[in-house]
């Protein structure tokens, strides 16, 4: 099985945290994983660094500039639309700090090859034994009760529902997930889910709900560290329990108005936003199997004391 992977890496500010050797070394050991730098308007150095690791290896990199700072939620949105455009089997998108670091794609993409009917694969910092969960308890705590909340009101069955590496299968009803923004800028990640439901919802007639979840997996990532310089704030946690409501009243099936915001997901993608792109280098037709590469497990975690 040959499969091409695009992972959109939405940037703002990461010139102190910006990895740009982990991305080179995970490149060269995986050739059919491609990345996609989006640079969310940013007013340091990031620029430059995105460019230059896109001269370093045009095949694998590219970069996509937005004309200003629009959020996270907009920055992969307009990532993953771009990376549609291109010849695919799998996108999804991964946190710029590398907090999940790179080496957990050997558990995650395989889950497309095991299970054909999936669509999304959710990373999840569940610190069961043999994983290395390093994050503030506290952070731990508030993000839990939020997926807590989140799960019962959208009917999400989730226990982290805000891991920055989520993985999508490129299918015909994933471009329309994508073409109209996100009502949230910090919880698109719990829109998204909302959008997948509700649509298969209104196009799955006859289908039981539990064969509509089985095409979302959560996966426990093996690794993950929190990263000094976290643009999230604790209070943020308050606008992100209004952004759940709105999110629960536009897709819920009580709303009248339902129907007409599932509408909105028909619309073509407005690439007004984007300042600047680099795309990829030509990609050879025929790309070996990610599944049968050798991505590095080995990761450098931060002691406690740092």
């Amino acid at each position: 099985m040959k499969q091409r992977v695009t992972l959109v890496v939405p940037c703002y500010n990461e010139e102190q945290r910006f990895q740009s050797r982990a991305f080179s070394e995970f490149a060269g050991q995986s050739p059919s994983i491609r990345f996609l730098f989006v640079n969310d308007g940013s007013t340091d150095r990031t620029e430059t660094i995105l460019k230059g690791l896109c001269q370093e290896n045009g095949r694998q990199f590219a970069y996509l500039g937005l004309a200003k700072n629009s959020g996270k939620a907009e920055a992969v949105r307009q990532g993953l639309c771009e990376a549609l455009t291109q010849k695919g089997d799998i996108v999804g998108f991964w946190d710029a700090d590398l907090a999940a670091p790179l080496g957990n794609l050997v558990d995650l993409l395989p889950l497309f090859e095991n299970y054909p009917s999936l669509e999304i694969v959710l990373g999840s910092r569940f610190p069961l034994a043999g994983r290395v969960i390093q994050r503030k308890a506290s952070r731990a705590f508030l993000g839990r009760c939020f997926s807590k909340v989140a799960s019962t009101l959208c009917g999400l069955k989730l226990y982290d529902s805000q891991c920055g590496a989520k993985l999508f299968r490129v299918t015909p009803t994933l471009t329309k997930l994508f073409s109209h923004p996100f009502q949230s800028s910090w919880i698109f990640d719990v829109e998204f889910l909302a959008r997948h439901l509700a649509l298969k919802e209104t196009t799955s007639a006859g289908k039981l709900k539990q064969d509509i979840w089985g095409t979302i997996y959560e996966h426990p990532l093996r690794h993950w560290h929190e990263v000094k310089g976290s643009k999230l704030r604790s209070r943020d946690f308050l606008v992100a329990a209004g952004e759940l409501l709105k999110i629960w009243w536009s897709y819920s099936k009580w709303n009248p108005s339902r129907g007409d915001h599932l509408k909105f997901l028909d619309s073509a993608h407005d690439t007004s936003l984007v300042a600047e792109r680099t795309p990829f280098d030509d990609h050879p037709e025929v790309i070996p199997s990610p599944f049968k590469e050798t991505i590095p497990r080995k990761v450098t975690l931060p002691s406690k004391a740092a």
